[in-house]
């Protein structure tokens, strides 16, 4: 009997230790996005991110996370083979479906406290859409899109009580056009709130 109480008192503190080193919570913000290239002049252009995180740990933490996001670029010049800079409109935006897995560490208390964070994403693309104007049609090939890209996420955030708020960049690592000759790379600067559930 004494055994059994000491077992079940066991369990409890263990189930109780790991339950306060795990989070699980939901997260919204907005980001900007850009395409990186050397071929053309661009602006940001405005998203949304919307998904679900879980955090494993307490010092150090792993945070795997998965959310909807919107990125894009909108292209305003380029420089043609002859290295003249030709004024022209192209637009493309992204539905993507993102996956980071964060290192991170964070001081102070559960409820109020500093955190820092990178890792590794991956983001497959659920939905593209394009527009050209005739001059990009008519000098370039770099349209066609790959369906996923590999990129590195690192920022900071702060908790306070249940929320979360995050900064973060998002540099891009993969070639996300299929063309070799017009690489582009998406970059994003992202800022996020997040509830934490438990």
């Amino acid at each position: 009997m004494k055994k059994s109480i000491l077992m079940i008192a066991a369990l409890v503190l263990s189930f109780g230790s790991l339950h306060a080193q795990f989070n699980l919570g939901l997260k919204a913000g907005v980001n900007l996005a850009s395409l990186n290239t050397d071929f053309a002049s661009k602006e940001n252009r405005l998203g949304y991110q919307l998904g679900a995180w879980a955090r494993i740990g307490s010092g150090f933490y792993v945070q795997p996370e998965a959310y909807f996001g919107s990125k894009g670029n909108r292209f305003v010049s380029f420089t043609n083979n002859n290295g003249t800079e030709v004024e022209a409109e192209g637009k493309v935006r992204f539905t993507t479906l993102d996956i980071p897995v964060l290192l991170g560490t964070r001081v102070g208390v559960d409820k109020l406290n500093l955190r820092f964070m990178a890792g590794p994403v991956v983001s497959f693309v659920l939905d593209e859409n394009a527009t050209f104007s005739s001059a990009y049609d008519q000098a370039t090939d770099f349209r066609n899109y790959k369906n996923n890209a590999f990129a590195a996420q690192f920022g900071a955030g702060v908790d306070v009580g249940n929320l979360a708020v995050d900064l973060r960049y998002e540099a891009g690592l993969s070639n996300i056009s299929n063309s070799d000759r017009y690489k582009q790379r998406p970059n994003v600067w992202q800022l996020s709130l997040g509830w934490k559930l438990f």
